[in-house]
C-alpha cells in the first residue's frame, strides 16, 4: 500500500454525543498523529452541529425517529386493531365525533318518540323509526368501546414489545441511525470507517456498500465494545436486535477490534472468524499523566480534607454497574466519603443518592463533575481507593473495565468485585483488593485490608503494567491495522498533535447538555404549604439556584423548575424542560396549564416569558388572567436585557454594549423593554431583579442577588504567583462584554509576555469552572456596568475580578462588590497595577470570596422571597 498524495480520510463513527466517550475521542487524536484527516461522527440535537478538536473535525448528526415509530408494534395488526387511529390525539378527535353523533341521534330518537305535539296515529307511526336509530345507536356504541378496547389493547403491545427475532422489527433505532449517519458518510467519501459499538455497525456495512458500488475503494473496521450475547440488555427485544445485527453484519468487516482478548476470542468462536479480532484495551494517555501544570483534584471537587479516607467511582451508572455495594457498605465505613464522578443526573445516580438519604450517608456522598479524558487520572489521584463494582453478568466476566486502568495510572490501589477477569487481574498483580460482587460484609473487609495496605498495593502498580495499560501502547496496533486494511496511508505522521487536544468550540455553539453544576437538589414539588414554580428562562440557572436558596432557609416551600430549551441553549439544572419547537402545538400549551393549574401555590415568571406556551401570547401579559383566576400567586424576575432599556442604557454609559450591538438588536430591544415594562407597571405584582443596575429601568423592584454554590467555586490554588499570571476572560456573546474594545490592550501584553491571556468561549460549564478556579485575574464585561453571574463565580473561587461598574448605582442600592473598576481604557492600568502588588491581588481575591459568601450564597436572596412567599 503506497502512501497518498493527499491525507487519507478516516470517519469514526459513534451513536452517541462524543462528549464523555474518551475511547472514541483518543482514537481520532490517535489517528490523527498517525497522519490521518480525522472526521469524528456523533449523535446529538436539532440540527447538525461542527466543532473542532485541534485537526480533528467533530460532527454531531440529529436522529429521528421515523422508522421507530412506523416499525414499534406489529404494522398489519395495528391497522386492524387501531382502525386508523395513529395516536392518543386521534382516539380523543375519534371519540368527540362518535359522542357528538350520538348525541345528535339519541336527541333525533328523543324527539320522535316524545314530541307531544304530534297526533296519536303520527306517534304511532314513528316508532319503527325510533326504535331503529335506537338500534343504530347501540351497535355503534358497541363498535366505538371494541374500537377503544383494541386501541388500548394495541398500545399495551407497543409498550411492552415481544421481541420478533428480526432486529429491524425489535430494535428500528437502528435503521433511524442510518438514515442519519449513512448519507453524511457517503457525502464525506473516507477511506477508512471505525464503527464504534454495535449501534454503527449496520450503518458501516451499507454505507460502505453503496459506495463500493459506486466504485469507490473504502474499507471499515467493526469495534465491538462489548461481549453483546453477553450484555444484560434493559430490554428484551435489544437482547434479540443487538445479536441479530452483529451476526449479519460483522463478517463484512474488513476487520474487527474489540477490548479484551476474552471477548475477541468469544467473537472469532462465535462468528467462525478467520482470526481473533484485535485487542486493543482502552486506556489512558500514558504522557499526559502528570503533565498539566494546573492539575484538577477529585478531592478538591468533593470538598474534602486531606486527612478523610476518601474512595472514588468513575464512570457510567447503571444497576449492573454494582456501586449500590459502597453506598449501603458506608454505614460500616465511618469516616469514609465517596466521591462519585458523575457527567450529569441520571436515573442510577438519583437511586443511590435517595438510598444514601434514607441509610444516613448523604453527607458522605459527593457528586463531582467529569474532566477531560487526559487529565482523568490526574484528577483521580488525590482519593485513596478506586472502586469497581460490577456484578455478575457475561459481559462484565470477560474484560476489564476502563476504571482500572485511570485508577492505576493515577497510582490508588483498587478494590474491585470478583468478576472473573478483573478479580484475576488484580490478584495476580496484587494492585489491589478482591470482594465477593453484590456482597456487603465483604466489600466493607476488602477497603478496610486496602486502606490499610494501601502503601504497599501502590508499590505494585509497576512501570510495566502502566505501559501495557497505556494508550500509546494499544493504540499502536490499531494503526497498524489501519495500514493493513486502508486501500491508502499517511504519508508522514503528525507528531505536534498533542494527546491532550480538547474540543473547542466554533459557532454555532459546541454544548447544549444539561450542564453538571454541583447543586444540592432542591425540595421536589409535593406536600408543602407553598408550591413554587419557577421558570422558563432559568437564564445562567438562576432559577434552579434561586430554588434551591428558597427551599434550604424555608422548609414549608417545595419547589419545580422550569426551562425553556432550544437547539442552541446552554442548558442548566430543571425539573421540567420546554421543548421550543413544540411551543405553537396546541396539545403542549394544554399540557402547560395541566401541569401548572392546581399544582403551583405560587410562580416566579422569568424574563416576562409565557408559561402556558404562547397560547395567550408571546409575553407573561397574556397568561396572568388565568392565573389569577387558578387563586396562583405571581411574582416577575428580570435578569437583563428583558428590561434594559437601550436608549436609556446608551445615555448612562459612554461604553454601552448597545453602541456594538448587531444591526436591529438594538430597536427589538427597545421594544421588548418597554412592553416588559408596561406590564411590570399595570400587573401591580411583585418585581424583582438580578443585578442592582436594573433598578434603574424597573425602579419599584427588589434586588434579589444571583445565587452560585459559593463552596463548589472554591479554589486553593494561589493567586498571582505565576511569572506570567494567567488573565481569563470567556464571553458569552463578544458585544455584550465589550470583548473587541479590550482585545487590543489583552493582545500586546500578552505579546510582551506581562500576561498569559486566556481568551474562552463556548466551553461546557465543567471546564469553564476549572479555568475560573486555576486563573490570576478574571475579566467579566465592560459593557454593561453591572457585574454578572460569571463575575461571582470568579469572586467565589477568590480570584480578583475586573470590569466596568457604575460604582454610585450600586452604593446607592447597598452593593459594594470588591471588583476591580475599569473601561476599557483605564484596562491596562488596572492589569498593570495587579501586576505591580500582587499581594494586593491576592487580598482582593480573598475578599472576593467574603463578599460572595455574603451577598450571593443564597440567605441574602431568599429572605427578599420571605415576604412574596407568605
Amino acid at each position: 500500500m503506497a502512501p497518498s498524495a493527499r491525507r487519507p480520510r478516516l470517519a469514526v463513527i459513534v451513536a452517541n454525543g462524543i462528549t464523555g466517550d474518551s475511547r472514541v475521542q483518543k482514537i481520532a487524536i490517535a489517528a490523527a498523529r498517525d497522519g490521518w484527516d480525522v472526521t469524528l461522527i456523533g449523535a446529538g440535537g436539532t440540527r447538525v452541529k461542527r466543532t473542532r478538536m485541534g485537526p480533528i473535525e467533530v460532527v454531531r448528526l440529529p436522529v429521528r425517529s421515523h422508522m421507530r415509530q412506523e416499525l414499534t408494534g406489529h404494522p398489519l395488526r395495528r391497522k386492524v386493531t387501531q382502525f386508523g387511529i395513529s395516536d392518543k390525539q386521534a382516539l380523543a378527535r375519534r371519540r368527540a365525533i362518535h359522542q357528538a353523533w350520538v348525541r345528535q341521534v339519541t336527541a333525533e330518537i328523543g324527539w320522535l318518540r316524545g314530541d307531544q305535539r304530534q297526533s296519536g296515529a303520527r306517534k304511532l307511526l314513528s316508532l319503527p323509526p325510533s326504535r331503529a336509530l335506537g338500534a343504530v345507536v347501540r351497535v355503534r356504541r358497541a363498535a366505538h368501546k371494541f374500537r377503544e378496547r383494541a386501541f388500548g389493547w394495541e398500545q399495551a403491545q407497543a409498550k411492552n414489545p415481544k421481541p420478533t427475532g428480526n432486529w429491524r422489527r425489535d430494535w428500528p433505532q437502528l435503521l433511524d441511525l442510518d438514515l442519519a449517519f449513512g448519507p453524511f458518510i457517503e457525502e464525506l467519501k473516507p477511506d477508512l470507517i471505525h464503527a464504534n459499538d454495535i449501534t454503527m455497525i449496520n450503518t458501516a456495512a451499507l454505507s460502505v456498500a453503496r459506495m463500493r458500488a459506486r466504485g469507490e475503494k473504502v474499507a471499515w473496521i467493526y469495534d465491538a465494545h462489548e461481549y453483546v450475547p453477553g450484555v444484560d440488555w434493559p430490554k428484551p427485544e435489544m437482547s434479540t436486535a443487538f445479536p441479530g445485527v452483529e451476526r449479519e453484519y460483522i463478517r463484512r468487516a474488513d476487520a474487527v477490534v474489540t477490548v479484551s482478548p476474552e471477548i475477541a476470542e468469544r467473537l472469532r468462536a462465535d462468528y467462525k472468524l478467520p482470526e481473533p479480532p484485535l485487542v486493543v484495551r482502552n486506556t489512558p494517555i500514558r504522557e499526559s499523566v502528570g503533565a498539566l501544570s494546573d492539575r484538577p483534584s477529585v478531592r478538591a471537587a468533593a470538598g474534602v480534607g486531606e486527612d478523610v479516607p476518601l474512595l472514588v467511582y468513575s464512570g457510567w451508572l447503571s444497576a449492573e454497574r454494582g456501586l449500590g455495594t459502597a453506598v449501603n457498605a458506608l454505614t460500616d465505613l465511618p469516616g469514609f466519603h465517596l466521591a462519585i464522578v458523575s457527567g450529569r443526573t441520571s436515573p442510577e445516580l438519583e437511586f443511590l443518592l435517595n438510598r444514601a438519604e434514607e441509610i444516613g450517608v448523604r453527607d458522605r456522598i459527593h457528586v463531582v463533575p467529569y474532566v477531560a479524558q487526559h487529565a482523568v487520572p490526574d484528577y483521580l489521584s488525590t482519593a485513596d481507593l478506586g472502586l469497581i463494582c460490577s456484578k455478575r453478568t457475561l459481559n462484565y466476566e470477560l474484560s476489564l473495565p476502563t476504571k482500572l486502568a485511570e485508577y492505576l495510572h493515577a497510582g490508588i490501589p483498587v478494590v474491585a468485585s470478583d468478576v472473573k477477569t478483573l478479580g484475576e487481574f488484580v490478584s495476580r498483580h496484587q494492585v489491589g483488593t478482591v470482594f465477593r460482587s453484590d456482597d456487603h460484609a465483604s466489600f466493607v473487609a476488602a477497603v478496610g485490608q486496602a486502606m490499610a495496605g494501601r502503601d504497599e498495593l501502590r508499590a505494585r502498580i509497576v512501570e510495566p503494567i502502566l505501559r501495557e495499560l497505556s494508550w500509546e501502547e494499544q493504540s499502536a496496533g490499531l494503526m497498524r491495522l489501519y495500514r493493513q486494511v486502508a486501500a491508502v496511508a499517511p504519508a508522514e505522521p503528525r507528531p505536534e498533535v498533542p494527546w491532550t487536544v480538547e474540543e473547542h468550540a466554533g459557532p454555532p455553539p459546541v454544548d447544549t447538555t444539561v450542564a453538571d453544576r454541583p447543586l444540592d437538589a432542591w425540595r421536589p414539588l409535593g406536600q408543602t404549604r407553598v408550591r413554587l414554580g419557577l421558570g422558563p428562562a432559568n437564564y445562567a440557572g438562576q432559577a434552579a439556584a434561586f430554588a434551591q436558596a428558597i427551599c434550604q432557609s424555608n422548609p414549608d416551600v417545595s419547589a419545580e423548575v422550569v426551562m425553556r430549551k432550544g437547539p442552541t441553549t446552554f442548558v442548566f439544572p430543571a425539573d421540567v424542560y420546554l421543548d421550543l419547537s413544540r411551543i405553537n402545538d396546541v396539545d403542549f400549551q394544554v399540557e402547560q396549564v395541566q401541569r401548572i393549574v392546581g399544582r403551583y401555590t405560587h410562580l416566579v415568571v422569568d424574563a416576562f416569558l409565557p408559561v402556558f406556551g404562547y397560547l395567550n401570547g408571546d409575553n407573561i401579559e397574556g397568561d396572568l388572567p388565568a392565573l389569577r383566576r387558578a387563586n396562583i400567586k405571581v411574582a416577575l424576575l428580570a435578569h437583563g436585557s428583558e428590561i434594559r432599556h437601550p436608549g436609556r442604557h446608551l445615555e448612562r454609559h459612554e461604553f454601552s454594549l448597545f453602541r456594538d450591538a448587531p444591526e436591529g438588536v438594538a430597536e427589538r430591544l427597545t421594544k421588548r423593554a418597554e412592553r416588559n415594562r408596561r406590564v411590570a407597571e399595570e400587573s401591580g405584582l411583585p418585581l424583582f431583579v438580578t443585578t442592582p443596575d436594573l433598578l434603574e429601568d424597573l425602579p419599584t423592584a427588589t434586588w434579589a442577588p444571583q445565587v452560585v454554590d459559593v463552596a463548589s467555586w472554591a479554589s486553593d490554588h494561589p493567586v498571582m504567583e505565576r511569572p506570567r499570571p494567567v488573565v481569563l476572560h470567556a464571553p458569552s456573546a463578544r458585544w455584550t462584554k465589550g470583548t473587541d474594545r479590550i482585545l487590543p490592550t489583552l493582545q500586546e501584553l500578552h505579546d510582551k509576555r506581562a500576561i498569559e491571556l486566556k481568551l474562552v468561549e463556548g466551553v461546557p460549564w465543567e471546564e469553564m469552572r476549572e479555568l475560573v478556579r486555576t486563573a490570576d485575574i478574571v475579566l467579566d464585561q465592560f459593557a454593561t456596568g453591572a457585574y454578572g453571574t460569571f463575575a461571582v463565580e470568579a469572586m467565589a473561587a477568590g480570584r480578583p475580578v475586573v470590569a466596568f461598574l457604575n460604582e454610585a448605582m450600586h452604593a446607592r442600592f447597598g452593593a459594594h462588590p470588591p471588583i476591580v473598576n475599569a473601561t476599557p481604557g483605564s484596562l491596562r492600568k488596572a492589569i498593570e497595577s495587579l501586576l505591580d502588588d500582587r499581594d494586593r491581588a491576592a487580598g482582593i481575591g480573598a475578599a472576593s470570596v467574603r463578599y460572595a459568601r455574603d451577598v450571593h450564597d443564597g440567605r441574602r436572596t431568599a429572605s427578599v422571597f420571605e415576604d412574596f412567599l407568605t
